[in-house]
């Protein structure tokens, strides 16, 4: 190893180039700052060279077998197509390549260097990379953490990881999912409609809290995929053999004979090997580093950003934590609000939603409206064949301001949107029902949820008796 003789001078370090880390030089070098990015292995992090990216782009392959079924219904006669799963990977494949030097060249437009690294604190204000055989010594006025969130279990023989749940070398005979969260919603979605045996089993661990009428909407499309679905699991086991064990609602014993097997996992700080000890940053049990709403640690001149935060680990806050901590860098005041922040599962029909759920709603005290409309009276999923799902729409009642938005349909990742934007600006049922909305197209479900909030939903019978508000009791 050999050791710079001299110490580099820098503005603003970035350790990470994920989704917050490369958002956060971007960002820092926008604002007229000399930025040094260091990422250990490969720029766009886990997000896009195996998580997110990856994920998507199989479950995008695997809905298209779905679609092949619905094309004869236009006047294509379409064979059964056998999916190569070696040609999808080659294509997943030049898919990453291609985003990961997009952006290696907007860093490059934006005059941001960088090293290719492993680092770590020398002391508050310096930093030591290990660069191949070399040893640079680096001072810095602010730093930005961003080095994300690793898994906290060892997995057993095919017990998968979240990063090969969507990476195996042949489509699973059997595949048993323990868990209810984006992962496994996705993951059994996309291999049932690849011809694999899916099983759900609903854990004693947090998954998400979805909203009663989408979780029963849920559980019909899981029958209706033939997915097999097991609620509320206790003692969950993968044993050798590939057998899964445990014990069902019933208090009985369950055993599935399955090839695969992906439970839920635990994670914590990507911060070892970082050395942040040495001056005692704060962290959690888990060593998830805390931050303020400005995304400063208990350190002055140190930022943190993304999964190495803490949940949730989506990308959309790393953005987000990437952009206010480089402002904060800056001298700009700023904060992160993550209270309507989307959550966006891939499943087929997707499934997004913002704000509260009804239940949360009712035990926080509101006293609420509600407004559901099943796209089966849609008019534009009827003629594109899209008519599974629901919408719902809550208010609260008095105030008439939106609380939440769940979408199970068509569409959902995009029409999510439109949900956050008036969580954000505090709009109330009049500011949906006054707009025009295309026709026909998916937006007009919205109209039609709100409008199912005063009894006044055109495409849909009416409610029998008076329009009908929940409140705590």
């Amino acid at each position: 190893m050999v050791v710079g003789e001299l110490v580099q001078e820098k503005d603003l370090v970035i350790i990470g180039g994920g989704p917050a880390g490369y958002t956060a030089a971007i960002r820092a070098a926008q604002l007229g700052r000399e930025v040094l990015l260091i990422e250990k292995n490969k720029l766009g992090g886990v997000c896009l060279n195996e998580g997110c990216i990856p994920s998507k782009t199989f479950v995008h392959a695997a809905k298209q077998k779905a679609r092949l079924k619905k094309m004869e219904m236009f006047g294509y006669s379409i064979s059964e197509a056998p999916f190569d799963l070696q040609t999808f990977y080659e294509h997943r494949n030049s898919i990453i390549a291609n985003l990961r030097k997009g952006v290696e060249s907007l860093c490059k437009a934006n005059k941001i260097e960088i090293v290719y690294g492993t680092a770590a604190f020398l002391d508050e204000d310096r930093i030591g990379v290990e660069i191949g055989h070399q040893f640079d010594i680096i001072r810095f006025e602010h730093v930005i953490i961003a080095t994300g969130a690793i898994s906290k279990e060892n997995k057993k023989e095919n017990m998968l990881t979240s990063v090969n749940l969507f990476n195996m070398n042949d489509i699973p005979s059997h595949l048993v999912l323990a868990g209810i969260n984006d992962k496994t919603l996705e993951a059994a979605f996309a291999y049932r409609a690849l011809g694999s045996d899916v099983s759900i089993i609903e854990g004693d661990k947090n998954g998400l809290q979805l909203d009663g009428d989408i979780a029963k909407e849920l559980r019909r499309l899981l029958k209706k995929r033939k997915i097999a679905y097991y609620p509320e699991a206790s003692k969950i086991s993968w044993e050798e053999g590939g057998i899964c064990s445990f014990v069902n609602w019933k208090e009985e014993k369950v055993k599935l004979v399955a090839t695969h097997f992906y439970q839920e996992e635990s994670w914590q700080g990507n911060t070892e090997g970082l050395t942040l000890e040495r001056f005692g940053i704060q962290t959690d049990e888990n060593n998830f580093l805390l931050v303020n709403k400005q995304c400063k640690t208990s350190a002055n001149q140190i930022f943190a950003a993304g999964d190495v935060t803490g949940a949730p680990f989506l990308a959309v806050k790393g953005i987000r934590q990437g952009k206010t901590a480089a402002e904060g860098a800056c001298g700009i005041a700023g904060e992160v609000d993550l209270t309507w922040i989307p959550t966006v599962i891939q499943t087929d029909p997707p499934l997004a939603f913002a704000g509260f759920t009804e239940e949360e709603a009712i035990a926080a005290g509101y006293f609420v409206k509600i407004g559901t409309y099943p796209m089966l009276g849609n008019g534009y999923a009827s003629l594109t064949e899209n008519k599974e799902g629901i919408m719902k729409v809550i208010f609260e009642e008095g105030t008439d301001r939106l609380l939440g938005v769940h979408l199970f349909e068509e569409g959902a990742a995009e029409l999510i949107s439109i949900a956050v934007l008036g969580l954000e600006m505090g709009a109330r049922d009049e500011d949906f029902l006054f707009p025009l909305y295309p026709h026909p197209s998916f937006n007009e479900a919205i109209l039609e949820a709100v409008e199912q909030t005063k009894g006044l939903s055109i495409h849909q019978p009416p409610k029998k008796g008076a329009v009908k508000t929940k409140n705590q009791v």
